[in-house]
């Protein structure tokens, strides 16, 4: 059985899988010219299927007569091209993460500090006492009077600073001491553990800022 396999241009079509079904089962691959011969056969009735990656897959059934060569002649189909592969869907959009609340804006304030602190002077009684200076968007600012140490404290998103107004003591960051007078100024960034020292007889009154959270939560 000698079988050519061309295409619907005429062309030779190598490479094409044919099997051989019948009393001879025989099978192979066609050769660079389109060929492929089956040779010791025995007479019989044949089911010839022709396969492959480029062509569309076709049955025939051939007789093979006893002292005879069969010479087949067989016209394939191409096969239609592989589908692409959808594109891949595009990234998502980065999210921008929210931004972060703001309190309300606050009134425009002018004021004497000295002032302010005769009219809200701590007394000997007192601990502590807060008034507040302004507060307005992401800051808020209190004047301190402390009559003793104020524990320790940490702000995990806000800054502060404390300018101080009269009085002696001193600021522990870092299980360090460091003094602190009128006119010194403190800053502390955020995540940063620390406590104000009060020392000497008369009260530490320091103006301290934090800025970073909305100024009506209160610090």
């Amino acid at each position: 059985m000698a079988i050519t396999v061309t295409n619907a241009q005429g062309g030779t079509l190598p490479g094409v899988h044919i099997e051989v079904l019948g009393t001879s089962d025989r099978s192979g691959d066609t050769n660079a010219s389109g060929q492929i011969s089956f040779t010791g056969m025995q007479a019989g009735t044949y089911r010839v299927r022709f396969s492959g990656d480029h062509v569309v897959a076709f049955e025939k059934e051939l007789t093979l007569r006893a002292g005879q060569t069969a010479d087949v002649d067989i016209t394939l189909s191409a096969a239609a091209p592989p589908l692409e592969p959808p594109p891949p869907p595009p990234p998502p959009e980065p999210v921008a993460p929210p931004p972060p609340p703001v309190g309300p804006a606050g009134e425009p304030r002018t004021l004497s500090v000295v002032d302010l602190i005769e009219r809200e002077l701590i007394s000997n009684n007192q601990l502590r006492r807060d008034t507040l200076v302004s507060c307005s968007g992401n800051t808020r600012s209190t004047l301190i009077q402390l009559n003793q140490d104020q524990p320790q404290r940490l702000y995990d998103t806000a800054e502060v600073t404390y300018y101080v107004v009269a009085g002696e003591g001193a600021v522990r960051m870092d299980d360090r001491d460091t003094a602190i007078g009128a006119g010194s100024f403190v800053s502390v960034p955020r995540g940063t553990a620390h406590a104000l020292v009060r020392r000497g007889r008369r009260p530490l009154i320091v103006l301290a800022t934090v800025s970073g959270t909305p100024c009506e939560e209160p610090r």
